[in-house]
């Protein structure tokens, strides 16, 4: 049976990758995502061919016809589907932009939980509600 939404999986052992994944939450207006963590069970049916490196190496959006999009490039594909986001999906489409983004993007997540502790994400996730999506 075929999905109707993209899959975002994430780290919820990460509080930065927490706040991106509620952030992004919130800024689906048309409940186009569904948020799941790495440690949930449906990880594994849901990306059985990827490993548990590759997804604490980087957020992994996996749209209905199981198509990948990995870190930056995941963010690129749901900045065009997220209405407050379509100004930064159309920038990453940008010649060269990717590209920079990918390696900025790789920079952040092998220091992601140092960033977390000094802009204070675990904080910031306290007071951010996790988003219940209807239906």
């Amino acid at each position: 049976m075929k999905r109707e939404k993209h899959i975002l999986l994430f780290d919820s052992d990460c509080p930065m990758c927490t706040f991106q994944s509620r952030t992004l939450a919130w800024l689906d207006w048309l409940n186009c995502v569904e948020m799941v963590a790495l440690k949930s069970e449906r990880t594994k049916e849901i990306a059985p061919d990827i490993t548990r490196e590759d997804l604490l190496e980087a957020i992994h959006c996996i749209t209905p016809d199981d198509e990948i999009h990995r870190g930056a490039r995941a963010f690129r594909f749901l900045g065009m589907r997220i209405p407050l986001l379509i100004p930064v999906g159309l920038f990453l489409w940008l010649p060269g932009v990717i590209w920079v983004a990918e390696k900025v993007y790789a920079f952040v997540s092998r220091n992601r939980h140092f960033f977390s502790k000094i802009f204070g994400c675990k904080g910031a996730c306290a007071i951010m509600p996790e988003k219940k999506n209807e239906g």
